[in-house]
């Protein structure tokens, strides 16, 4: 293996990576490692990925090959790579599908299209050699739902290396094996859900012509992948503005079966009725809205997940769980995955014999269980890099610019004396931020924007001065899908949006947006804003991000990790200070 100083990579024995982002190869080594390794922290000259389990077992599920894996390192590397890292790299690899779910069912009882009786009378883990047997055996997690146990040593041991599975703790033994560090391929399939016949329109119902960009339909067929029951579960990530939508009603169309959409909110589930109705054979009659206004079901029920997490107090039941059982679902859709509430969860583990789609820009969580995703929803099927959609024209190009604001004398003073806990609103809400949104309006003159922040005040006021409207958690749902419509119409030419903005926006025409606070160091959050504006142009032109920031503050060290996500994407900040 020859090694170059034009390669980037510098590859150390605790699997960490650094990216040297001035070398000449900078970009093929990232777009490389990418689809296995985690972007960790990103200062201007190098960059530091680590090779994660789950990085490298979403990868694996994903399709990607160990060998490629070790080949992509080695290939980039400026000095040869640890032979304890390639080890490492392979042995975490290979415990990918060393454990399999299977279906307890005679032969017979399954179709082709790796679907099971009604009747299924269990299952069945099995391990790919006795002494893994034995190690599982007596893990603390993964022993009692073998059925090991004092009075039973052995558990529901059927061989050597088969365990009998109680159908109930299918999600719960997967949850336990990745825990134990060997994730189980589930090959077990799915329950038939009840018939829907859906097909997708050659021309969408507004007059134009549709049919699916190519990489959705690829997405959509490695999600299912021809009814097999290695198939029908799992996460597919593309950038906001890509088409998630039309991924989910390709499944659907695969699927021909009822289906559950759960959304971030109510904004959505009415893009996604809009979407349904333009661009699939379904009727208004065959969709229903289970939400806080109406609670119909139907052969398709779109609902949120606050509605399915409210209860009246903390010592009360969830409400509407039940929703779950209230149809013969054959596959539920989880948009913005990312955002799935624990009590989701809950009952997902219960779920397992349901086909799970998972749509999301981004498997950050910032509460830590993109493991869960793994194991509950299913593994990444199918993501593609930013940039390469970015390339093709399938999603707006974008320049991300950071905005350095000086504070005054006497408030950078406040910010010196505050206690820790507060600093970082203070720093986030300085004043001067309103001086440089009206400079960049100024200089955005003619365009489509959007202003997002955090905190209602500091919305507040610049809504007073800017003149543009102000949509919040207040703004009746009514309010917002007519703001929204006249904002498309070109009625409006801005919106000022809290957090309500983050998420499932259709407004295809916004090309500038002006971040002036976030949530913390939310990378999460930092991807679906930056979303808000990728929708592609239909003058080709590009969208412009600014994220403002409180130039010697905390909200400088926050703002580096909100951006690592768009970095791994290969996008770059601009850094700018703000002069008066």
């Amino acid at each position: 293996m020859s090694y170059s100083p034009d390669n980037a990579l510098i590859i150390q024995s605790d699997r960490t990576v650094l990216l040297d982002v001035h070398a000449p190869k900078a970009e093929d080594a990232q777009s490389a490692i990418a689809p296995f390794a985690e972007l960790i922290k990103s200062p201007e000259h190098i960059h530091t990925y680590r090779l994660s389990p789950l990085s490298i077992w979403n990868a694996r599920a994903a399709g990607m090959p160990v060998a490629d894996m070790v080949t992509a390192l080695q290939e980039n590397a400026k000095y040869p790579m640890p032979e304890s890292v390639a080890q490492e790299l392979v042995a975490l690899g290979d415990r990918y599908g060393l454990t399999t779910i299977k279906a307890d069912t005679p032969k017979a009882d399954q179709d082709d299209g790796g679907s099971l009786s009604d009747h299924l009378s269990g299952l069945l883990l099995q391990v790919e050699d006795k002494p893994l047997a034995e190690l599982l055996k007596r893990h603390e997690q993964v022993g009692p739902l073998l059925g090991v146990g004092e009075a039973s040593p052995e558990g529901n041991r059927l061989s050597p290396t088969t365990f009998a599975i109680a159908l109930g703790d299918r999600g719960l033994l997967k949850q336990a094996l990745l825990a134990a560090g060997y994730p189980a391929e589930d090959l077990a399939g799915y329950l038939k859900g009840d018939e829907l016949p859906v097909a997708l329109r050659v021309t969408a119902v507004s007059g134009e012509p549709f049919h699916l960009r190519p990489y959705q339909q690829t997405a959509a067929d490695l999600f299912y992948q021809s009814g097999q029951a290695k198939g029908g579960s799992g996460v597919i990530v593309l950038p906001c503005g890509a088409g998630k939508t039309m991924v989910g009603m390709a499944a659907m169309a695969q699927v021909q079966q009822k289906t559950l959409i759960l959304t971030s909110s109510l904004t959505s589930v009415r893009q996604w009725q809009r979407e349904l109705l333009d661009k699939t054979n379904l009727t208004e009659a065959q969709l229903a809205e289970y939400s806080g206004k109406q609670k119909a079901t139907g052969p398709v029920t779109l609902a949120t997940y606050q509605i399915l997490t409210y209860r009246p107090s903390q010592d009360d039941d969830f409400l509407h769980l039940g929703l779950f059982d209230a149809q013969g679902w054959g596959l539920i859709i989880y948009d913005e995955v990312h955002l799935l509430p624990a009590p989701v969860f809950r009952i997902t583990a219960q779920l397992q014999a349901r086909r799970r789609l998972g749509l999301t820009a981004t498997l950050i969580r910032e509460d830590g269980r993109e493991g869960d995703v793994f194991t509950l929803i299913g593994p990444k099927r199918y993501d593609v890099p930013w940039r390469e959609l970015e390339g093709e024209g399938f999603i707006a190009a974008a320049h991300c610019t950071e905005i350095r604001v000086l504070q005054t004398e006497e408030r950078q003073m406040e910010y010196a004396t505050a206690a820790r806990r507060y600093q970082f609103r203070i720093a986030a809400e300085n004043p001067l931020k309103l001086h440089v949104v009206q400079n960049l309006l100024k200089k955005e003159a003619g365009h489509r924007v959007l202003i997002i922040g955090e905190y209602l005040d500091q919305l507040s006021a610049i809504a007073q001065q800017v003149d543009l409207p102000l949509i919040t958690g207040k703004t009746s749902q009514k309010k917002r899908d007519q703001l929204y419509t006249d904002f498309r119409s070109g009625e409006v030419a801005g919106l000022i949006l809290s957090r309500v903005g983050n998420f499932a926006l259709d407004l295809p025409d916004a090309d500038v947006l002006i971040q002036v606070s976030g949530k913390y160091g939310s990378r999460q959050e930092e991807a679906q804003r930056l979303g808000r504006i990728l929708r592609p142009k239909k003058d080709g032109h590009s969208a412009q991000f600014y994220t403002l920031v409180s130039l010697r503050t905390c909200e400088e060290e926050f703002a580096q990790h909100r951006q690592l996500f768009l970095t791994e994407q290969g996008y770059r900040y601009h850094i700018q200070q703000w002069d008066d």
